[in-house]
């Protein structure tokens, strides 16, 4: 089961959400997300924490859910799975104090056929 885990301190080390969590069942990997891709390396305030099984999984949730870590509430929920959806992007616009909701959708042009002009 992969695990979502937020809100944390920029000070919180992998070795720290791993100790959290190996109290409730095996922890295959925990991954602190950081700003790698623009290369500054600055921690985001989130990770991941796979564990073993699902049972164990929730347990951890329902137990670690609202404690405090280094002085800030953390947020633990299941992470959602990874999905295949890239033909639609939902997007929020604002315009003036209203949101609008509008979908973009990638158009792919099946019938190519040449124009003539005269």
């Amino acid at each position: 089961m992969n695990i979502y885990v937020g809100n944390l301190s920029l000070e919180t080390t992998e070795d720290e959400l791993r100790k959290e969590f190996t109290e409730f069942g095996e922890v295959v990997s925990v991954t602190i997300m950081d700003d790698k891709y623009i290369g500054s390396g600055q921690l985001r305030g989130y990770g991941y924490v796979e564990m073993a099984s699902k049972s164990e999984g929730a347990i951890a949730i329902a137990n670690i859910e609202g404690k405090k870590m280094r002085n800030r509430v953390v947020i633990v929920v299941e992470a959602l799975p990874l999905s295949n959806k890239s033909e639609t992007v939902s997007l929020n616009v604002r315009s003036g104090n209203r949101y609008y909701n509008k979908k973009r959708e990638r158009r792919y042009i099946t019938n190519l056929t040449p124009v003539m002009q005269v």
